[in-house]
């Protein structure tokens, strides 16, 4: 047991510096994903060593402060989506549902026949906005039923898990489909008319994952979230960011992407949202985002029991009261950021032009509709 106890701490002692290593290779990037496990695993493991090693050595002591030292880095990641961390958005004060704004993202699993599902849940819930991600014609043809309710629709149906639909009661202004870094890879940018009549913009993403399967580096991602970063950067209008990002909101590029974007997030200081994967609660790290201007305070966000998909449904109430700002400071980016935040869009842009190539041959067919 005290060697399996050892190996143990040995393998969250390598992944906590591994993770550091400035590459953005899947097989380095894939460690900032499990920290909430990592802290699970050091905290049995350094009390089991400290009750059952009767022979503590120089080798033990070594082992118990690295474990000691990466478990304080793992918890200085992760604390900050706990309660024990001060809210980074305050609770929304004299709720008025005339200046809320309610979404519903949902990571679908393009091959996951549970449509009812999902129409239950809007059933439920009446959302403002329903995004979903991975949905194809098949997907289209099932959340046909909710277009009477949902007049403004953007949809592209794709048969390569990343089509994506938008239906919205809010009016959508000038909407775009867009590819940005990955030519089968869209995203939706659109302004949206509040029901009081504020114009804020809507951004929908859903970047490619790091991963053996897919991309085998972070590059094309970290360079989408952070492109978009940069624009509502330098856009004068509030914006909310809303998608499976493919990425921890702990993540050195999604905490850049806060501060070059200015953008909140509300689950700090409140709690987890993890979201994927539904079949494997210990292994779960939450995917599914939305984050924020300060313009907007917290009423609800909630992870949705599972409609048959590996991904939870989130659903986020946000209330706008323009006042808010005075006590929700944004994040703000240095020099640094900026610079390193282009450089990484430019590898972003080679990467994409060569996955991009690669995925030619089996490129879905592209069908896009706008209803506005």
């Amino acid at each position: 047991m005290l060697l399996a106890m050892q190996i143990l701490a040995g393998l969250v002692i390598f992944a906590t510096f591994w993770e550091l290593l400035p590459r953005d290779e899947w097989w380095v990037r894939g460690f900032d994903f499990p920290r909430i496990q990592f802290i699970v695993i050091a905290v049995v493991v350094l009390a089991l060593l400290v009750i059952f090693d009767d022979e503590i050595v120089i080798i033990d002591i070594c082992l118990l402060i690295m474990l000691a030292i990466a478990l304080i880095f793992q918890l200085r990641m992760v604390l900050p989506y706990t309660f024990l961390w001060k809210k980074e958005v305050k609770n929304a004060e004299n709720l008025d549902e005339t200046h809320q704004i309610k979404l519903l993202v949902s990571n679908v699993l393009t091959p996951n026949d549970n449509k009812q599902a999902l129409l239950n849940h809007v059933k439920t819930y009446q959302p403002d906005i329903l995004l979903t991600l991975e949905t194809d014609q098949a997907w289209e043809n099932a959340l046909a039923v909710i277009e009477d309710d949902y007049p403004y629709q953007v949809k592209i149906p794709l048969d390569n898990l990343y089509g994506m639909h938008l239906y919205s009661r809010l009016e959508l202004i000038d909407p775009e489909v867009k590819f940005l870094i990955v030519d089968d890879i869209p995203s939706i940018h659109t302004q949206l008319r509040l029901k009081n009549g504020e114009v804020v913009r809507l951004y929908c993403l859903h970047p490619m994952p790091p991963s053996p399967t897919e991309a085998d580096k972070s590059t094309t991602r970290d360079a989408e979230l952070l492109m978009v970063g940069e624009e509502i950067n330098h856009n004068d209008y509030p914006a909310i960011l809303a998608g499976d990002l493919n990425d921890v909101a702990w993540s050195r590029t999604t905490r850049m992407f806060q501060r070059v974007s200015g953008l909140l997030d509300p689950r700090i200081g409140r709690y987890f949202i993890n979201t994927f994967h539904v079949k494997y609660p210990f292994f779960r790290w939450a995917l599914d985002h939305v984050f924020h201007s300060n313009v907007f305070s917290f009423v609800n966000m909630a992870r949705l029991p599972s409609i048959g998909s590996d991904h939870c449904p989130v659903l986020t109430v946000l209330q706008y009261e323009p006042q808010a700002r005075h006590e929700q400071a944004e994040p703000t980016p240095t020099a640094e950021d900026h610079a390193e935040s282009y450089k990484a869009i430019e590898e972003g842009k080679k990467e994409g032009e060569k996955l991009s190539d690669e995925r030619e041959e089996d490129k879905a067919e592209q069908k896009v509709t706008i209803n506005v």
